[in-house]
């Protein structure tokens, strides 16, 4: 009996593009190949030229001059603040914060501004080329909700913070909604839960260990401000005899489930802790440059070997969602202060906002790089606009002269989201009209 010959394998989306940037194996590029996608799972990567030949898909998708990458992992955030975007600029962070953002919020914030904020963020984000984000605002019930409806990925947040805000009055009640949050999306295939405690310097003791306890049996993520500005290491020695990260170590939270955003105020040997616990460093360095709070020595804590993520913070401090801007902003920083041109090459800066958040997230098994297994969270970079001509090198490119405006085409779990830059699904025109009546509430309170 002779043997049959193969018959192609049916897939849902076939995309075809002139390079794919798997980001794992680092640095590789992948010239005319195609990802094959089934049930929203990459199951195979292979050259273009064998992809029709194995595969009848019910779409192909073809870009034969566009890069396809990992979808951005935006690894800290606080998007319902995008309805703050502009609204109290050029200041340092605690006037920013406690003369202008606390007031405003204590005004405006609940479930409509919550979800209005967080829908104009996604809809901002997938036009960027993100399809995570990394969420730390109050209300995470509206936010999970807002993001599931709009098929967006997601770890958010449970604040946890010292003193009474819209969401909580009680150091039991934010700990009681922490736990509703848990147990309402634990299973959840696109959103998962953290605790969001503030910062060291709006949290006690007692909560810390709380969270501590509750992190271990939960195995949940801890999501939190820490390192941020030389002031708060300074009043933490004199309030509690000990720089952050050391009261959080003595707390037990100096550990794999710790992602620590900022960090612009580090010791040599803090930096090999957070390598040796194997912390999660978020590096925000347009919030951080804008608020004039430091520079996090992004080289430094990458050749330690601490997992690197990248996030661009909330609209009020940065003022956009455009992580290809924050990528840029990131590595030529990292130079600046390590007065190294090598330090926080391209491939490492593209790993660090696709692989390095999701790690940071508890997601790598899922999402942060185009392998066999993975979710289909893919966004196509089209590389030829005359701003990206000629191309000599597609991951310097990507890093150092691609605007957020050429993402063409974005699929988180297979599903489109952006097709030729249309948004699938989202009314972009009344999320415009949205924001601007806010404008108008928030006017009226500020007068």
């Amino acid at each position: 009996m002779s043997d049959s010959p193969h018959l192609p394998e049916a897939c849902d989306l076939l995309i075809e593009a002139g390079y794919v940037v798997p980001i794992e194996p680092h640095a590789v590029v992948l010239e005319d190949h195609a990802v094959a996608v089934r049930n929203g799972e990459i199951i195979a990567i292979l050259p273009r030229s064998q992809a029709r030949e194995r595969f009848t898909a019910a779409q192909v998708v073809s870009r034969p001059e566009a890069a396809l990458m990992p979808g951005l992992v935006n690894a800290h955030t606080h998007n319902p603040m995008t309805l703050l975007r502009g609204v109290a600029d050029d200041l340092p962070l605690m006037t920013w914060l406690q003369q202008h953002i606390w007031p405003v919020e204590a005004a405006v914030i609940g479930p409509e501004f919550v979800a209005d904020g967080t829908t104009l963020a996604i809809a901002e984000m997938l036009r960027g080329g993100t399809t995570c984000a990394n969420e730390n605002y109050f209300f995470g019930d509206v936010q999970a909700a807002v993001y599931k409806k709009h098929g967006f990925r997601a770890l958010v947040g449970a604040v946890i913070i010292d003193f009474p805000t819209a969401w909580a009055k009680s150091d039991d009640e934010y700990f009681a909604k922490a736990g509703e949050l848990h147990d309402q999306w634990r299973n959840d295939p696109l959103i998962g839960t953290s605790f969001a405690p503030h910062a060291p310097y709006t949290v006690n003791d007692a909560n810390f260990e709380r969270v501590r306890m509750l992190s271990d049996q939960l195995d949940m993520q801890v999501h939190l401000h820490t390192h941020e500005t030389a002031q708060e290491v300074s009043d933490s020695i004199k309030l509690h005899g000990q720089r952050p990260l050391a009261r959080l170590d003595r707390l037990g939270l100096v550990n794999d489930r710790l992602i620590a955003v900022h960090m612009t105020q580090l010791t040599d040997a803090e930096i090999h802790l957070c390598a040796e616990r194997g912390v999660s460093v978020v590096h925000c360095p347009e919030s951080n440059l804008k608020l004039a709070s430091g520079f996090c020595p992004a080289c430094a804590l990458q050749r330690a070997g601490v997992n690197l993520a990248i996030g661009t913070d909330g609209c009020a401090s940065n003022n956009d969602l455009d992580m290809f801007s924050e990528n840029r902003t990131a590595a030529i920083l990292a130079k600046a202060v390590a007065n190294d041109a090598t330090a926080l090459d391209a491939a490492s800066t593209l790993r660090a906002s696709t692989l390095g958040g999701a790690r940071a997230l508890g997601f790598e098994q899922r999402i942060g790089s185009i392998e066999v297994g993975k979710q289909a969270d893919l966004v196509c970079v089209d590389l030829s606009a005359l701003e990206t001509q000629p191309l000599h090198n597609v991951l310097s490119q990507l890093v150092y002269a691609t605007g957020r405006q050429q993402v063409s085409d974005v699929w988180i779990a297979g599903q489109p989201k952006l097709v030729q830059r249309e948004l699938v699904g989202m009314d972009l025109p009344g999320i415009i009209a949205n924001a601007r009546q806010w404008r108008e509430r928030i006017r009226h309170v500020r007068a």
